[in-house]
């Protein structure tokens, strides 16, 4: 199941049940079949720009849909096929996370990554053709890098 079809998922979820907590959501999507941590929801949610709303029957605060962005926004979607072109590999050393581009895309892969800004991530530096990222620490690390490797499907 790609990341795609998770999120696309997640929108029929929230938009179909009352969704208050991320842990909630993660169960919904692990009983479907989903493999998915709370990190993973968490993630999705920014992604997606889920908001939160107050539901008029319960009263409680319940993840929604976001108000339309304007077209010429950069997607996700735009961003995932412009890793997918450059990225050649990802390794972590650490804390820090080397991704090894196409000549002369570093930086264009450095925005795509700031776009995403998976959680625990502190910032990047691009060269020609590598990113430098660096995370809070070695787990953070490993979980960005597993991250990425599953959006260029490496």
């Amino acid at each position: 199941m790609t990341i795609s079809n998770r999120r696309n998922r997640i929108k029929e979820i929230i938009t179909s049940q009352v969704i208050c907590k991320q842990e909630e959501l993660a169960k919904v999507l692990n009983d479907e079949g989903y493999s998915v941590t709370q990190a993973t929801v968490s993630r999705d949610i920014k992604e997606l720009g889920l908001i939160k709303i107050k539901d008029l029957e319960t009263k409680k605060s319940k993840y929604s849909l976001p108000k339309a962005k304007p077209a010429h926004e950069v997607t996700d979607e735009k961003v995932i096929t412009l890793l997918k072109t450059f990225i050649i590999s990802v390794e972590a050393a650490k804390n820090l996370i080397v991704v090894k581009t196409l000549t002369g895309n570093g930086s264009a892969c450095g925005m795509a990554i700031d776009k995403l800004m998976p959680e625990g991530v502190v910032g990047s530096i691009a060269g020609d053709d590598t990113l430098l990222i660096v995370t809070h620490d070695d787990e953070t690390a490993n979980n960005v890098v597993d991250y990425i490797k599953e959006i260029v499907e490496l």
